[in-house]
Protein backbone atom coordinates (compact mmCIF):
# COMPACT_ATOMS: atom_id res chain seq x y z
CA UNK A 1 0.00 0.00 0.00
CA UNK A 2 2.87 2.35 0.73
CA UNK A 3 4.29 1.70 -2.74
CA UNK A 4 0.87 2.21 -4.31
CA UNK A 5 0.42 5.52 -2.52
CA UNK A 6 3.91 6.68 -3.47
CA UNK A 7 3.07 6.06 -7.14
CA UNK A 8 -0.32 7.77 -6.80
CA UNK A 9 1.30 10.80 -5.20
CA UNK A 10 3.70 11.02 -8.12
CA UNK A 11 0.89 10.70 -10.66
CA UNK A 12 -1.51 13.07 -8.89
CA UNK A 13 0.26 16.25 -9.94
CA UNK A 14 0.18 15.59 -13.68
CA UNK A 15 -3.32 14.11 -13.53
CA UNK A 16 -4.69 17.10 -11.63
CA UNK A 17 -3.31 19.48 -14.26
CA UNK A 18 -4.60 17.46 -17.20
CA UNK A 19 -6.74 19.62 -19.53
CA UNK A 20 -10.39 18.68 -19.83
CA UNK A 21 -9.98 17.68 -23.49
CA UNK A 22 -7.38 15.08 -22.50
CA UNK A 23 -9.68 13.48 -19.93
CA UNK A 24 -12.29 12.57 -22.54
CA UNK A 25 -10.23 9.80 -24.23
CA UNK A 26 -9.56 8.31 -20.80
CA UNK A 27 -13.29 8.18 -20.08
CA UNK A 28 -13.93 6.58 -23.46
CA UNK A 29 -11.31 3.92 -22.81
CA UNK A 30 -12.74 3.12 -19.37
CA UNK A 31 -16.27 2.98 -20.79
CA UNK A 32 -15.23 0.44 -23.45
CA UNK A 33 -13.62 -1.72 -20.80
CA UNK A 34 -16.66 -1.67 -18.51
CA UNK A 35 -18.87 -2.69 -21.43
CA UNK A 36 -16.57 -5.57 -22.30
CA UNK A 37 -16.25 -6.69 -18.67
CA UNK A 38 -19.94 -6.20 -17.80
CA UNK A 39 -20.97 -9.87 -18.19
CA UNK A 40 -18.13 -10.94 -15.91
CA UNK A 41 -19.23 -8.44 -13.21
CA UNK A 42 -22.76 -9.88 -13.43
CA UNK A 43 -21.60 -13.49 -13.40
CA UNK A 44 -19.54 -13.05 -10.23
CA UNK A 45 -22.28 -11.07 -8.47
CA UNK A 46 -24.90 -13.68 -9.34
CA UNK A 47 -22.65 -16.41 -7.95
CA UNK A 48 -22.07 -14.52 -4.69
CA UNK A 49 -25.72 -13.54 -4.24
CA UNK A 50 -27.31 -16.85 -5.17
CA UNK A 51 -29.02 -15.65 -8.36
CA UNK A 52 -29.41 -17.99 -11.34
CA UNK A 53 -27.53 -16.45 -14.27
CA UNK A 54 -30.47 -17.26 -16.60
CA UNK A 55 -33.10 -15.75 -14.28
CA UNK A 56 -34.68 -12.32 -14.92
CA UNK A 57 -33.35 -11.49 -11.43
CA UNK A 58 -29.83 -11.47 -12.91
CA UNK A 59 -30.90 -8.07 -14.17
CA UNK A 60 -30.47 -6.76 -10.62
CA UNK A 61 -26.64 -6.98 -10.51
CA UNK A 62 -26.59 -6.04 -14.21
CA UNK A 63 -28.41 -2.78 -13.50
CA UNK A 64 -26.74 -2.03 -10.18
CA UNK A 65 -23.30 -2.69 -11.64
CA UNK A 66 -22.48 -2.28 -15.35
CA UNK A 67 -25.66 -0.48 -16.49
CA UNK A 68 -25.46 2.36 -13.95
CA UNK A 69 -21.70 2.64 -14.49
CA UNK A 70 -22.06 2.80 -18.27
CA UNK A 71 -24.73 5.49 -18.00
CA UNK A 72 -22.56 7.59 -15.68
CA UNK A 73 -19.47 7.23 -17.86
CA UNK A 74 -21.42 8.36 -20.91
CA UNK A 75 -22.91 11.37 -19.11
CA UNK A 76 -19.53 12.39 -17.69
CA UNK A 77 -18.00 12.20 -21.14
CA UNK A 78 -20.84 14.26 -22.60
CA UNK A 79 -20.34 17.00 -20.01
CA UNK A 80 -16.57 17.09 -20.48
CA UNK A 81 -17.14 17.47 -24.21
CA UNK A 82 -19.11 20.63 -23.38
CA UNK A 83 -22.59 19.24 -24.07
CA UNK A 84 -24.64 19.13 -20.88
CA UNK A 85 -27.84 19.25 -22.94
CA UNK A 86 -29.40 21.84 -20.62
CA UNK A 87 -31.25 24.57 -22.52
CA UNK A 88 -31.45 28.07 -20.95
CA UNK A 89 -35.20 27.57 -20.51
CA UNK A 90 -34.48 24.58 -18.24
CA UNK A 91 -33.00 26.90 -15.59
CA UNK A 92 -35.58 28.98 -13.74
CA UNK A 93 -36.13 30.74 -10.42
CA UNK A 94 -39.13 29.57 -8.40
CA UNK A 95 -40.00 29.94 -4.71
CA UNK A 96 -36.78 31.86 -4.12
CA UNK A 97 -34.45 29.15 -5.44
CA UNK A 98 -32.98 28.07 -8.77
CA UNK A 99 -34.44 24.89 -10.25
CA UNK A 100 -32.78 23.03 -13.13
CA UNK A 101 -34.77 20.58 -15.23
CA UNK A 102 -32.28 17.72 -15.63
CA UNK A 103 -34.52 15.11 -17.29
CA UNK A 104 -35.61 14.74 -20.02
CA UNK A 105 -33.01 16.69 -22.00
CA UNK A 106 -33.30 15.11 -25.45
CA UNK A 107 -35.24 12.63 -27.57
CA UNK A 108 -33.29 9.63 -26.28
CA UNK A 109 -34.24 10.39 -22.68
CA UNK A 110 -37.89 10.93 -23.61
CA UNK A 111 -37.83 7.49 -25.25
CA UNK A 112 -35.92 5.67 -22.50
CA UNK A 113 -37.53 7.29 -19.46
CA UNK A 114 -41.16 8.00 -20.41
CA UNK A 115 -43.11 9.99 -17.85
CA UNK A 116 -40.07 10.88 -15.73
CA UNK A 117 -39.41 14.51 -14.85
CA UNK A 118 -36.34 15.39 -12.79
CA UNK A 119 -35.38 18.72 -11.27
CA UNK A 120 -32.34 19.69 -9.26
CA UNK A 121 -33.10 22.35 -6.66
CA UNK A 122 -30.26 24.62 -5.60
CA UNK A 123 -29.98 26.11 -2.14
CA UNK A 124 -31.63 29.41 -1.44
CA UNK A 125 -29.21 32.22 -2.22
CA UNK A 126 -27.19 30.01 -4.60
CA UNK A 127 -25.06 31.48 -7.39
CA UNK A 128 -26.98 32.58 -10.47
CA UNK A 129 -24.74 30.29 -12.53
CA UNK A 130 -25.72 26.75 -11.48
CA UNK A 131 -22.81 25.05 -13.28
CA UNK A 132 -19.22 24.47 -12.26
CA UNK A 133 -16.62 25.77 -14.71
CA UNK A 134 -15.05 22.71 -16.32
CA UNK A 135 -11.66 24.36 -16.64
CA UNK A 136 -11.58 25.00 -12.89
CA UNK A 137 -11.89 21.33 -12.00
CA UNK A 138 -8.51 21.10 -10.33
CA UNK A 139 -7.32 19.92 -6.91
CA UNK A 140 -6.84 22.66 -4.34
CA UNK A 141 -3.17 21.71 -3.86
CA UNK A 142 -0.80 22.44 -6.77
CA UNK A 143 1.09 19.20 -6.12
CA UNK A 144 -2.13 17.26 -6.68
CA UNK A 145 -4.26 15.22 -4.31
CA UNK A 146 -4.84 11.55 -3.56
CA UNK A 147 -8.35 10.45 -2.57
CA UNK A 148 -9.15 7.32 -0.60
CA UNK A 149 -12.47 5.74 -1.59
CA UNK A 150 -13.76 3.20 0.91
CA UNK A 151 -15.89 1.01 -1.36
CA UNK A 152 -19.30 -0.38 -0.50
CA UNK A 153 -19.86 -4.13 -0.60
CA UNK A 154 -23.42 -4.43 -1.83
CA UNK A 155 -23.53 -2.80 -5.29
CA UNK A 156 -20.68 -2.75 -7.83
CA UNK A 157 -21.51 0.65 -9.31
CA UNK A 158 -21.04 2.45 -5.98
CA UNK A 159 -17.28 2.00 -5.99
CA UNK A 160 -17.04 2.70 -9.71
CA UNK A 161 -18.98 5.96 -9.54
CA UNK A 162 -17.14 7.14 -6.43
CA UNK A 163 -13.79 6.59 -8.16
CA UNK A 164 -14.96 8.32 -11.34
CA UNK A 165 -16.19 11.35 -9.42
CA UNK A 166 -12.92 11.74 -7.53
CA UNK A 167 -10.88 11.44 -10.72
CA UNK A 168 -12.96 13.41 -13.20
CA UNK A 169 -14.85 15.98 -11.15
CA UNK A 170 -12.15 16.68 -8.55
CA UNK A 171 -9.07 15.79 -10.62
CA UNK A 172 -7.60 13.55 -7.93
CA UNK A 173 -5.67 10.32 -8.12
CA UNK A 174 -7.64 7.61 -6.33
CA UNK A 175 -6.99 4.58 -4.15
CA UNK A 176 -10.04 2.31 -3.94
CA UNK A 177 -10.14 0.17 -0.83
CA UNK A 178 -12.35 -2.78 -1.82
CA UNK A 179 -14.97 -4.03 0.61
CA UNK A 180 -14.36 -7.59 1.83
CA UNK A 181 -18.01 -8.32 0.95
CA UNK A 182 -17.44 -8.03 -2.80
CA UNK A 183 -13.68 -7.89 -3.21
CA UNK A 184 -14.06 -10.67 -5.80
CA UNK A 185 -14.82 -7.78 -8.19
CA UNK A 186 -11.46 -6.14 -7.48
CA UNK A 187 -9.55 -7.73 -10.38
CA UNK A 188 -12.28 -6.56 -12.76
CA UNK A 189 -12.00 -3.00 -11.43
CA UNK A 190 -8.24 -3.21 -12.00
CA UNK A 191 -8.86 -4.14 -15.64
CA UNK A 192 -11.58 -1.55 -16.15
CA UNK A 193 -9.60 1.31 -14.63
CA UNK A 194 -6.28 0.32 -16.23
CA UNK A 195 -6.21 3.49 -18.39
CA UNK A 196 -6.19 5.53 -15.18
CA UNK A 197 -3.70 3.26 -13.44
CA UNK A 198 -1.27 3.66 -16.35
CA UNK A 199 -1.22 7.40 -15.59
CA UNK A 200 -0.63 6.84 -11.89
CA UNK A 201 -4.19 7.91 -11.07
CA UNK A 202 -5.76 4.66 -9.81
CA UNK A 203 -4.90 1.73 -7.57
CA UNK A 204 -6.84 -0.74 -5.47
CA UNK A 205 -6.20 -2.14 -1.99
CA UNK A 206 -7.75 -5.16 -0.27
CA UNK A 207 -8.37 -6.06 3.35
CA UNK A 208 -10.56 -5.51 6.39
CA UNK A 209 -11.03 -2.74 8.96
CA UNK A 210 -7.33 -2.78 9.87
CA UNK A 211 -6.41 -1.84 6.29
CA UNK A 212 -9.08 0.88 6.25
CA UNK A 213 -7.76 2.31 9.52
CA UNK A 214 -4.19 2.33 8.18
CA UNK A 215 -5.19 4.12 5.00
CA UNK A 216 -7.42 6.77 6.58
CA UNK A 217 -4.50 7.96 8.69
CA UNK A 218 -1.83 7.64 6.00
CA UNK A 219 0.04 10.91 5.32
CA UNK A 220 -0.20 10.46 1.54
CA UNK A 221 -4.03 10.41 1.66
CA UNK A 222 -5.41 13.93 1.25
CA UNK A 223 -9.16 13.33 1.28
CA UNK A 224 -11.52 10.48 2.16
CA UNK A 225 -14.86 9.35 0.74
CA UNK A 226 -16.82 6.58 2.44
CA UNK A 227 -19.97 4.85 1.26
CA UNK A 228 -21.10 2.57 4.04
CA UNK A 229 -22.38 2.66 7.56
CA UNK A 230 -22.87 5.54 9.95
CA UNK A 231 -20.71 3.66 12.47
CA UNK A 232 -17.77 3.53 10.04
CA UNK A 233 -17.98 7.26 9.41
CA UNK A 234 -18.11 8.07 13.12
CA UNK A 235 -15.04 5.93 13.83
CA UNK A 236 -13.05 7.59 11.03
CA UNK A 237 -13.99 11.12 12.06
CA UNK A 238 -14.42 10.92 15.83
CA UNK A 239 -12.63 7.74 16.92
CA UNK A 240 -13.93 4.60 18.69
CA UNK A 241 -17.24 4.75 20.60
CA UNK A 242 -17.05 5.94 24.18
CA UNK A 243 -16.70 9.04 26.37
CA UNK A 244 -13.66 10.33 24.46
CA UNK A 245 -15.63 10.41 21.20
CA UNK A 246 -18.46 12.31 22.92
CA UNK A 247 -15.99 14.82 24.33
CA UNK A 248 -14.36 15.36 20.93
CA UNK A 249 -17.75 16.02 19.38
CA UNK A 250 -18.60 18.51 22.10
CA UNK A 251 -15.28 20.30 21.44
CA UNK A 252 -15.67 20.01 17.63
CA UNK A 253 -12.26 18.30 17.45
CA UNK A 254 -12.36 15.34 15.01
CA UNK A 255 -9.51 12.85 15.07
CA UNK A 256 -8.83 13.47 11.37
CA UNK A 257 -8.34 16.87 9.79
CA UNK A 258 -8.69 15.45 6.29
CA UNK A 259 -11.83 16.39 4.35
CA UNK A 260 -14.35 13.55 4.60
CA UNK A 261 -17.34 13.11 2.29
CA UNK A 262 -19.79 10.28 2.71
CA UNK A 263 -22.99 8.45 1.80
CA UNK A 264 -24.17 6.52 4.84
CA UNK A 265 -27.52 4.92 4.21
CA UNK A 266 -31.03 5.76 5.27
CA UNK A 267 -34.27 4.42 6.71
CA UNK A 268 -35.93 5.00 3.35
CA UNK A 269 -39.63 5.82 3.71
CA UNK A 270 -42.56 5.33 1.34
CA UNK A 271 -45.23 7.89 2.25
CA UNK A 272 -48.72 6.85 1.13
CA UNK A 273 -50.84 9.97 0.53
CA UNK A 274 -54.53 9.49 1.46
CA UNK A 275 -57.35 10.19 -0.97
CA UNK A 276 -59.43 8.42 -3.60
CA UNK A 277 -57.48 5.23 -4.40
CA UNK A 278 -58.78 2.60 -6.81
CA UNK A 279 -57.96 -1.09 -6.39
CA UNK A 280 -55.48 -0.92 -9.29
CA UNK A 281 -53.72 2.03 -7.64
CA UNK A 282 -53.26 0.03 -4.45
CA UNK A 283 -51.75 -2.85 -6.42
CA UNK A 284 -49.29 -0.47 -8.08
CA UNK A 285 -48.30 0.99 -4.71
CA UNK A 286 -47.81 -2.47 -3.18
CA UNK A 287 -45.64 -3.59 -6.10
CA UNK A 288 -43.59 -0.41 -5.89
CA UNK A 289 -43.05 -0.72 -2.13
CA UNK A 290 -42.26 -4.45 -2.10
CA UNK A 291 -40.24 -4.33 -5.32
CA UNK A 292 -38.09 -1.49 -4.03
CA UNK A 293 -37.53 -3.47 -0.82
CA UNK A 294 -36.60 -6.89 -2.22
CA UNK A 295 -34.31 -5.65 -5.02
CA UNK A 296 -30.80 -6.95 -4.22
CA UNK A 297 -32.33 -8.91 -1.32
CA UNK A 298 -33.04 -5.62 0.53
CA UNK A 299 -29.33 -4.73 0.79
CA UNK A 300 -29.63 -1.24 -0.72
CA UNK A 301 -29.31 2.09 1.06
CA UNK A 302 -32.35 3.24 -0.91
CA UNK A 303 -34.42 0.09 -0.33
CA UNK A 304 -37.82 0.99 1.12
CA UNK A 305 -37.69 0.14 4.83
CA UNK A 306 -40.56 2.14 6.35
CA UNK A 307 -44.11 2.58 5.03
CA UNK A 308 -45.89 5.66 6.40
CA UNK A 309 -49.68 5.29 6.19
CA UNK A 310 -52.66 7.49 7.17
CA UNK A 311 -54.06 6.47 10.54
CA UNK A 312 -57.67 5.34 10.62
CA UNK A 313 -58.10 5.06 6.85
CA UNK A 314 -59.60 2.18 4.89
CA UNK A 315 -56.68 2.69 2.47
CA UNK A 316 -54.23 1.53 5.12
CA UNK A 317 -55.84 -1.87 5.65
CA UNK A 318 -56.21 -2.50 1.91
CA UNK A 319 -52.60 -1.53 1.23
CA UNK A 320 -51.17 -3.70 4.03
CA UNK A 321 -53.09 -6.69 2.70
CA UNK A 322 -51.77 -6.04 -0.82
CA UNK A 323 -48.19 -5.79 0.50
CA UNK A 324 -48.59 -9.14 2.28
CA UNK A 325 -49.80 -10.75 -0.96
CA UNK A 326 -46.79 -9.41 -2.86
CA UNK A 327 -44.32 -10.70 -0.27
CA UNK A 328 -46.00 -14.12 -0.23
CA UNK A 329 -45.42 -14.52 -3.97
CA UNK A 330 -41.70 -13.73 -3.91
CA UNK A 331 -39.04 -16.40 -3.20
CA UNK A 332 -36.75 -15.57 -0.30
CA UNK A 333 -33.16 -14.60 -1.08
CA UNK A 334 -29.67 -15.36 0.16
CA UNK A 335 -28.78 -13.09 3.09
CA UNK A 336 -25.27 -12.53 1.76
CA UNK A 337 -24.42 -9.35 3.64
CA UNK A 338 -22.54 -9.87 6.96
CA UNK A 339 -24.64 -9.17 10.04
CA UNK A 340 -27.98 -9.60 8.26
CA UNK A 341 -29.25 -12.29 10.66
CA UNK A 342 -28.41 -10.16 13.72
CA UNK A 343 -30.09 -7.12 12.19
CA UNK A 344 -33.15 -9.21 11.29
CA UNK A 345 -33.50 -10.43 14.86
CA UNK A 346 -33.11 -6.94 16.28
CA UNK A 347 -35.73 -5.38 14.02
CA UNK A 348 -38.32 -8.16 14.36
CA UNK A 349 -38.24 -8.57 18.16
CA UNK A 350 -39.33 -5.05 19.11
CA UNK A 351 -42.72 -3.33 19.05
CA UNK A 352 -45.29 -3.91 16.32
CA UNK A 353 -46.84 -7.04 14.81
CA UNK A 354 -44.31 -9.03 12.76
CA UNK A 355 -45.37 -11.22 9.86
CA UNK A 356 -42.75 -13.58 8.45
CA UNK A 357 -43.43 -14.47 4.82
CA UNK A 358 -41.82 -16.94 2.45
CA UNK A 359 -40.07 -20.27 2.95
CA UNK A 360 -36.38 -19.57 3.47
CA UNK A 361 -33.77 -22.18 2.73
CA UNK A 362 -30.36 -22.41 4.38
CA UNK A 363 -28.57 -19.07 4.21
CA UNK A 364 -31.80 -17.16 3.54
CA UNK A 365 -34.08 -15.04 5.73
CA UNK A 366 -37.86 -14.63 5.53
CA UNK A 367 -39.42 -11.41 4.33
CA UNK A 368 -40.55 -9.70 7.53
CA UNK A 369 -43.32 -7.10 7.62
CA UNK A 370 -43.61 -5.28 10.95
CA UNK A 371 -46.98 -3.53 11.15
CA UNK A 372 -48.57 -1.04 13.50
CA UNK A 373 -45.58 0.78 14.96
CA UNK A 374 -46.53 3.76 17.10
CA UNK A 375 -44.83 7.04 16.12
CA UNK A 376 -43.87 7.68 19.75
CA UNK A 377 -42.31 4.23 20.24
CA UNK A 378 -38.60 3.49 20.44
CA UNK A 379 -38.67 1.15 17.45
CA UNK A 380 -35.17 0.29 16.23
CA UNK A 381 -36.09 1.11 12.62
CA UNK A 382 -36.68 4.75 13.56
CA UNK A 383 -33.11 5.02 14.85
CA UNK A 384 -31.05 2.94 12.42
CA UNK A 385 -31.27 1.42 8.98
CA UNK A 386 -32.31 -2.27 9.03
CA UNK A 387 -29.83 -3.62 6.46
CA UNK A 388 -31.80 -6.84 6.00
CA UNK A 389 -35.16 -8.12 4.78
CA UNK A 390 -37.36 -6.22 7.27
CA UNK A 391 -40.00 -3.73 6.17
CA UNK A 392 -41.85 -1.77 8.86
CA UNK A 393 -45.03 0.33 8.90
CA UNK A 394 -46.16 3.27 10.99
CA UNK A 395 -49.56 4.98 10.90
CA UNK A 396 -50.00 8.64 11.81
CA UNK A 397 -52.03 11.74 11.03
CA UNK A 398 -55.46 11.28 9.49
CA UNK A 399 -57.23 10.79 6.18
CA UNK A 400 -56.83 14.47 5.39
CA UNK A 401 -53.88 14.79 2.93
CA UNK A 402 -52.63 18.13 4.26
CA UNK A 403 -52.78 17.05 7.90
CA UNK A 404 -51.23 13.67 7.14
CA UNK A 405 -48.34 15.03 5.06
CA UNK A 406 -47.60 17.77 7.57
CA UNK A 407 -47.32 15.23 10.39
CA UNK A 408 -45.42 12.72 8.24
CA UNK A 409 -42.89 15.36 7.20
CA UNK A 410 -42.31 16.44 10.78
CA UNK A 411 -42.03 12.82 11.96
CA UNK A 412 -39.53 11.83 9.26
CA UNK A 413 -37.42 14.97 9.65
CA UNK A 414 -37.26 14.76 13.44
CA UNK A 415 -37.58 11.11 14.44
CA UNK A 416 -36.36 8.83 11.66
CA UNK A 417 -32.69 8.28 10.82
CA UNK A 418 -31.36 9.41 7.48
CA UNK A 419 -31.44 12.26 4.99
CA UNK A 420 -30.76 10.37 1.74
CA UNK A 421 -34.06 9.67 -0.01
CA UNK A 422 -37.83 9.49 0.42
CA UNK A 423 -40.66 8.31 -1.85
CA UNK A 424 -44.23 9.65 -1.91
CA UNK A 425 -46.99 7.57 -3.51
CA UNK A 426 -50.14 9.21 -4.86
CA UNK A 427 -52.33 8.12 -7.78
CA UNK A 428 -53.52 10.54 -10.44
CA UNK A 429 -56.88 10.90 -8.67
CA UNK A 430 -55.13 12.29 -5.58
CA UNK A 431 -52.74 14.51 -7.53
CA UNK A 432 -55.70 16.05 -9.41
CA UNK A 433 -57.19 17.25 -6.11
CA UNK A 434 -55.92 20.83 -5.71
CA UNK A 435 -55.62 20.68 -1.92
CA UNK A 436 -53.79 17.34 -1.98
CA UNK A 437 -51.49 18.55 -4.77
CA UNK A 438 -50.52 21.61 -2.73
CA UNK A 439 -49.84 19.39 0.28
CA UNK A 440 -47.62 17.10 -1.82
CA UNK A 441 -45.67 20.10 -3.16
CA UNK A 442 -45.20 21.38 0.40
CA UNK A 443 -43.96 17.98 1.56
CA UNK A 444 -41.53 17.74 -1.37
CA UNK A 445 -40.17 21.15 -0.39
CA UNK A 446 -39.93 20.52 3.35
CA UNK A 447 -38.69 16.92 3.56
CA UNK A 448 -34.99 17.02 4.49
CA UNK A 449 -33.73 14.42 2.03
CA UNK A 450 -31.23 14.67 -0.79
CA UNK A 451 -33.69 12.99 -3.18
CA UNK A 452 -37.47 13.28 -2.90
CA UNK A 453 -39.31 11.15 -5.46
CA UNK A 454 -43.02 11.10 -6.24
CA UNK A 455 -44.18 7.66 -7.47
CA UNK A 456 -40.61 6.65 -8.35
CA UNK A 457 -38.20 4.48 -6.39
CA UNK A 458 -35.29 6.80 -5.51
CA UNK A 459 -32.85 4.21 -6.87
CA UNK A 460 -33.79 5.65 -10.26
CA UNK A 461 -32.32 8.99 -9.16
CA UNK A 462 -29.20 7.09 -8.09
CA UNK A 463 -28.94 5.24 -11.39
CA UNK A 464 -29.49 8.13 -13.79
CA UNK A 465 -26.00 9.50 -13.10
CA UNK A 466 -26.82 13.03 -14.19
CA UNK A 467 -28.64 13.72 -10.93
CA UNK A 468 -26.84 14.59 -7.69
CA UNK A 469 -26.95 11.85 -5.08
CA UNK A 470 -26.28 12.22 -1.37
CA UNK A 471 -27.65 13.32 1.96
CA UNK A 472 -29.51 16.57 2.52
CA UNK A 473 -27.11 19.52 3.03
CA UNK A 474 -28.49 20.08 6.55
CA UNK A 475 -26.02 17.43 7.76
CA UNK A 476 -22.94 18.44 9.76
CA UNK A 477 -19.80 16.61 10.79
CA UNK A 478 -21.27 16.20 14.30
CA UNK A 479 -24.75 15.23 13.06
CA UNK A 480 -23.99 13.70 9.69
CA UNK A 481 -27.31 12.06 8.81
CA UNK A 482 -26.88 10.20 5.52
CA UNK A 483 -23.59 11.87 4.74
CA UNK A 484 -21.79 14.98 3.60
CA UNK A 485 -21.21 16.06 0.03
CA UNK A 486 -22.83 15.16 -3.27
CA UNK A 487 -22.05 12.20 -5.51
CA UNK A 488 -22.65 11.43 -9.19
CA UNK A 489 -23.70 14.88 -10.48
CA UNK A 490 -22.49 14.32 -14.03
CA UNK A 491 -23.93 17.74 -14.97
CA UNK A 492 -21.44 19.36 -12.55
CA UNK A 493 -24.06 21.49 -10.75
CA UNK A 494 -23.18 23.59 -7.71
CA UNK A 495 -24.95 24.60 -4.45
CA UNK A 496 -27.29 21.59 -4.52
CA UNK A 497 -30.12 21.18 -2.06
CA UNK A 498 -32.06 18.20 -3.42
CA UNK A 499 -33.16 16.21 -6.44
CA UNK A 500 -36.90 15.98 -7.15
CA UNK A 501 -38.06 13.17 -9.43
CA UNK A 502 -41.70 12.66 -10.49
CA UNK A 503 -43.68 10.10 -12.49
CA UNK A 504 -47.22 8.70 -12.65
CA UNK A 505 -48.03 5.98 -10.12
CA UNK A 506 -49.45 3.75 -12.89
CA UNK A 507 -46.37 4.02 -15.08
CA UNK A 508 -45.91 2.35 -18.47
CA UNK A 509 -43.99 0.30 -19.33
CA UNK A 510 -43.80 -1.70 -16.12
CA UNK A 511 -41.26 -0.18 -13.70
CA UNK A 512 -38.07 -2.20 -13.54
CA UNK A 513 -38.24 -2.68 -9.77
CA UNK A 514 -41.66 -4.39 -9.79
CA UNK A 515 -41.08 -7.90 -8.41
CA UNK A 516 -42.93 -9.59 -11.28
CA UNK A 517 -40.91 -7.93 -14.06
CA UNK A 518 -40.24 -10.70 -16.61
CA UNK A 519 -37.45 -9.20 -18.74
CA UNK A 520 -35.31 -7.31 -16.25
CA UNK A 521 -32.16 -9.09 -17.42
CA UNK A 522 -32.79 -8.31 -21.08
CA UNK A 523 -33.56 -4.66 -20.32
CA UNK A 524 -30.34 -4.33 -18.29
CA UNK A 525 -28.22 -5.91 -21.01
CA UNK A 526 -29.89 -3.81 -23.69
CA UNK A 527 -29.31 -0.67 -21.64
CA UNK A 528 -25.59 -1.46 -21.34
CA UNK A 529 -25.33 -1.98 -25.09
CA UNK A 530 -27.21 1.26 -25.79
CA UNK A 531 -24.95 3.27 -23.48
CA UNK A 532 -21.90 1.73 -25.16
CA UNK A 533 -23.03 3.05 -28.54
CA UNK A 534 -26.31 4.90 -28.90
CA UNK A 535 -28.36 4.23 -32.00
CA UNK A 536 -31.87 3.58 -33.25
CA UNK A 537 -31.46 -0.21 -33.54
CA UNK A 538 -30.18 -0.63 -30.00
CA UNK A 539 -32.85 1.74 -28.67
CA UNK A 540 -35.56 -0.30 -30.41
CA UNK A 541 -34.20 -3.55 -28.97
CA UNK A 542 -34.14 -2.01 -25.49
CA UNK A 543 -37.68 -0.65 -25.86
CA UNK A 544 -39.02 -4.05 -26.95
CA UNK A 545 -37.46 -5.75 -23.94
CA UNK A 546 -39.00 -3.12 -21.63
CA UNK A 547 -42.46 -3.48 -23.21
CA UNK A 548 -42.39 -7.25 -22.62
CA UNK A 549 -41.70 -6.78 -18.91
Amino acid sequence: MDRQLERLSEGAKAFGRMPVRDRVPLLSAVRRRFHELGPRFVELDCLAKGIARTSPRSGEPAFEGPAVTMRYLGELERTLRGDRGIEPSAVRVEDGRIKVTALPRDAWERLLFPGLLAEVWLREGASKDPFLDLEELRPARPEGEVALVLGAGNVASISALDVLQQCFLHGRACLLKASPVNDYLGPLFELAFAPLAERGAFAIAYGGPDVGAYLTTHPRIDTIHVTGSYATHETIVWGPPGPERDERKARHEPVTRKPVTSELGNVSPAIVVPGAWEAADIEHAAKSIVGSHVFNAAFNCNATKLVVTPRGSALRARLLAAIEREFSAIPTRRAYYPGAARAYEKHTKGPGRTLELGRPREGELPWAFVQGLEPASDAACFREEPFCSVLSEVALGSEDPAEFLSEATRFLNERVFGTLNAMLLAPASVERDARAARAIDTAVRDLRYGSVCVNVWPAVAYGLGTLPWGGHPSGTLENVGSGLGVGHNALFLRDIEKTVLRAPLAAFPKPLWYPDHRTLDRVANGFCDFEAERGALRAAKLAMAALRG
